[in-house]
């Protein structure tokens, strides 16, 4: 089996202590998965990249659409006090989206470790989605459309 197989496997078995068949949450690309934890997604990939020839293993949440925000300023500074209290999760930004995310090699990675990276990101997901969100957006984010995945 290849790295990414291997590490499919993995994120499959640890899927599945969380009390959620994995096959339900498969994405549409292979190793892509989606979950739910309180209000926030949990997207995870298992993405071998060519030009690197390496397999990565990433655990994402977007947390609110940039757009919507008056105060950008506030909630950067505010995102950066956050991160330096998160452990191995930061939030980003990308294509007008603040997410929470985490990404590492597969090499040494194992069933414990990414069962707590899923569960982290689904927690501080939930904790700060909503928080920000009535800090900072100006209007409703149903409104705003369906946050789509980043590209692999």
């Amino acid at each position: 089996m290849t790295e990414q197989e291997n590490t499919i496997v993995l994120v499959e078995n640890a899927i599945r202590k969380i009390g959620v068949d994995p096959a339900i949450c498969k994405g549409e690309k292979v190793g892509q998965y989606s979950l739910v934890q309180g209000s926030a997604n949990v997207w995870i990939d298992v993405l071998f990249v060519a030009r690197e020839n390496s397999c990565y293993f990433q655990v994402m949440s977007p947390i609110m659409i940039l757009h919507n925000v008056t105060n950008k300023v506030g909630l950067f500074e505010e995102l950066l006090t956050i991160n330096d209290t998160l452990y191995n999760v930061a939030f980003t930004l990308f294509n007008n989206f603040v997410w929470l995310k985490t990404i590492r090699e597969v090499k040494g990675l194992d069933e414990d470790e990414i069962l707590a990276q899923i569960r982290r990101i689904g927690t501080y997901g939930d904790q700060y989605d909503d928080y920000l969100k009535q800090k900072y957006e100006i209007t409703n984010p149903a409104s705003a459309g369906v946050v789509g995945r980043p590209p692999q």
